[in-house]
């Protein structure tokens, strides 16, 4: 975070006038954008000097995807968290973007409130999905549990308090902070506490991680 606790963010797209614009926005909603990029390698070379608290990526770029630019920022700058903004809502671009490491992906249908309340909710650490997608991921992920793929049988699974566990069960769900609030009578910052607390008991770094967990030991039902 910069100075005052202002995210910083890094806008990588290839079209110049959607690139001005999101950095535009970003700028008047409170944000500081210290870089663009057009493509993979200016997105690597600029991130390694700037570290940029939050990416806002695009999936196409002038010189490849925006997946294998996620792969190239995190190797040059590893505490950078990365938004996809893409126009393609592709089960394979969602799906490539997050397993390059980006924590959330919006569409460019996306309102400027919304891309604003994206971008803070990604350099908080949070998981942050245009509606439909986080069950695409969520659904990939437990595909990929029932087909065995998981971690090495009998891991053992750090302890959890039983309302750790219970809140885990609903993030897994694909519910948010507040939706898991209401349900659960507890007020919005106990479930974020919660969640926070079984992030570092879990060594996870976003609630895809999270979920992904939740899949993997069972804990989606």
């Amino acid at each position: 975070m910069g100075a005052d606790s202002t995210p910083t963010v890094m806008v990588v797209d290839d079209h110049p006038i959607w690139r001005d614009a999101v950095a535009r926005d970003l700028a008047e909603s409170g944000f500081s954008v210290i870089a663009t990029a057009d493509g993979v390698a200016a997105a690597r070379r600029r991130a390694a000097v700037v570290l940029p608290d939050v990416v806002v990526m695009d999936m196409r770029l002038s010189d490849g995807d925006g997946a294998q630019a996620t792969a190239e920022v995190l190797t040059v700058s590893p505490s950078s968290r990365i938004l996809v903004l893409s126009a393609s809502d592709e089960r394979e671009d969602v799906l490539e973007a997050v397993k390059a490491g980006a924590t959330g992906y919006l569409v460019k249908s996306a309102s400027k409130q919304e891309l604003g309340d994206a971008v803070r909710a990604t350099a908080e650490g949070r998981a942050v999905f245009t509606p439909g997608l986080a069950g695409l991921v969520l659904g990939e992920y437990r595909r990929i549990a029932q087909s065995g793929t998981q971690g090495p049988p009998g891991t053992p699974i750090p302890s959890l308090t039983e309302r750790e566990t219970e809140i885990l069960r609903h993030v897994a769900k694909g519910l948010t902070a507040k939706q898991i609030a209401t349900r659960l009578s507890l007020s919005h910052r106990t479930v974020e506490n919660h969640v926070q607390a079984t992030f570092r008991k879990l060594q996870v770094a976003n609630r895809v991680e999270l979920a992904r967990y939740a899949i993997e030991h069972g804990l989606d039902e």
